[in-house]
């Protein structure tokens, strides 16, 4: 029996969801962040439940050899990165394993090694996030900026941050300025007292950078001198944003913004199309591997010129307007007004007249949509991390449409939604494993299912 504060000698035996090791002791699991598959340890129990136990790291007998110095200096406190103690070869390979076991254990597809190649990496996996949230703590005389420590909402401060593609040290100094020059209040979890809660940069490869603010109101003070601030300070400076949000929950972002200064948005290109990022909207967080998952997405779609394709859970029409130019007709279904209002202008942006979107949630949209007569050829999915609403598989089985693209950064709903599928006469295809999250424990995978014929 495991006991806490006990110390036990351990061999870890693989990588667990969040890049941890998995160890085992008289048959329990005991998790234990920052061991390797290999290596044998000894580990203080902090934690114990029925079925599993986690463990603290105390010190090392044998090292495995993907074991790597991190190169951030506030990883072992920051819950932003998971893998850097390992090299970036382990974290794909750790990766792919979570997509077969996923789709074999929750999905019952009976995968081989075979069946799930490896995962696609980034050739610099270093400063390619487009999006960073940081949280906002401490006081208006020694504000804090940074990201939560891990299992907590407590903030470790940085002055940068080596994923991102932005540039964060101008920006975080910035911040700080005018937090303490303002006296602004920042935002007390604890309490719901303050007024800053998190600060949103969203950048481009062409450098341009976007500041949004949250807030618990709209009224901040002097924000034309925040905006000279950042214009002069803040190489690519862009615009800046705010957007309200009075919730006490973890959500981060209000339902809409107010442009204080610049630019609504800013534009990235995606195999050889332009998109607006702006503020609120959904963007893959990493444009260089998004081109390599869109291009799976096409490739697994094998689309002909005669088709119509639905995409579902649209956002600013990415994947549909990368479609469109091998296809007859593509639907975008896409729940938020905004999102779909950027997919109609990056259509025109884009010059392309054979897209049409929908301002609906899809489990309403598609049955209806297929009542009146849309017969899809292809589908594609890819939805929020809660998965597939019951309606839409059922939708998608009613229409039976001759592939199924399914694109998920969570592939545990993603094999549970594949198990329906596959009930229902579809079978597994293939699949493609993408880093969209290098350093972190996400994955982003595209599945391919095929209607029995």
């Amino acid at each position: 029996m495991i006991t806490k504060n006990q110390k036990l000698s351990l061999t870890c035996d693989r990588l667990g969801a969040d890049l941890e090791g998995v160890c085992r002791h008289e048959g329990l699991a005991v998790f234990v962040p920052g061991a390797l598959p290999g290596e044998t340890l000894d580990a203080l129990v902090v934690q114990v439940r029925p079925q599993y136990a986690f463990g603290k790291l105390l010190s090392l007998t044998t090292i495995s050899p993907d074991r790597c110095e991190p190169f951030c200096p506030v990883y072992a406190q920051c819950g932003g990165c998971s893998g850097q103690h390992m090299r970036y070869e382990a974290t794909l390979k750790a990766k792919r394993a979570q997509v077969l076991d996923c789709l074999n254990r929750i999905g019952g597809l009976n995968l081989s090694d075979a069946d799930v190649p490896v995962t696609l990496g980034a050739d610099d996996p270093l400063h390619g996030r487009n999006k960073t949230s940081l949280p906002v703590g401490g006081t208006p005389q020694n504000p804090m900026l940074g990201f939560y420590r891990r299992r907590s909402h407590d903030i470790i401060p940085i002055t940068n941050c080596p994923v991102t593609m932005a540039d964060l040290n101008p920006v975080i100094a910035v911040l700080r300025r005018w937090i303490r020059d303002c006296g602004v209040e920042p935002y007390r979890e604890e309490t719901h007292r303050g007024l800053l809660r998190h600060v949103v940069v969203r950048s481009n490869r062409k450098g341009d950078v976007l500041v949004l603010l949250s807030a618990t109101s709209a009224n901040i003070p002097e924000p034309e001198r925040l905006a000279k601030m950042l214009a002069k300070d803040v190489p690519g400076y862009a615009g800046l944003h705010i957007t309200e949000n009075r919730s006490r929950g973890n959500v981060i972002l209000g339902d809409s913004c107010l442009r204080l200064d610049g630019a609504s948005f800013i534009i990235e290109t995606l195999l050889d199309r332009e998109f607006e990022i702006s503020p609120l909207s959904f963007f893959q967080v990493h444009p260089t591997q998004t081109e390599k998952l869109y291009r799976q997405v096409l490739h697994f779609a094998a689309l002909q010129p005669s088709d119509t394709v639905v995409d579902a859970y649209a956002g600013a029409g990415t994947i549909a307007l990368c479609m469109a130019g091998h296809c007859s007709r593509v639907v975008g279904l896409e729940v938020l007004p905004q999102a779909v209002e950027s997919a109609r202008r990056n259509a025109a942006r884009n010059d392309v007249h054979n897209a049409v979107f929908y301002a609906a949630t899809v489990e309403d949209q598609l049955p209806k949509l297929i009542a009146e007569g849309l017969q899809p050829d292809v589908i594609v999915l890819d939805p929020p991390r809660k998965g597939v609403e019951p309606s839409v598989i059922q939708a998608i089985l009613e229409v039976r449409p001759r592939r199924v693209v399914y694109v998920s950064c969570h592939v545990a709903t993603q094999a549970r939604d594949a198990a329906l599928l596959a009930a229902g006469g579809y079978r597994f295809a293939g699949c493609q494993p993408v880093d969209l999250f290098c350093y972190a424990s996400d994955v982003e995978n595209v599945l391919c299912m095929v209607r029995d014929e």
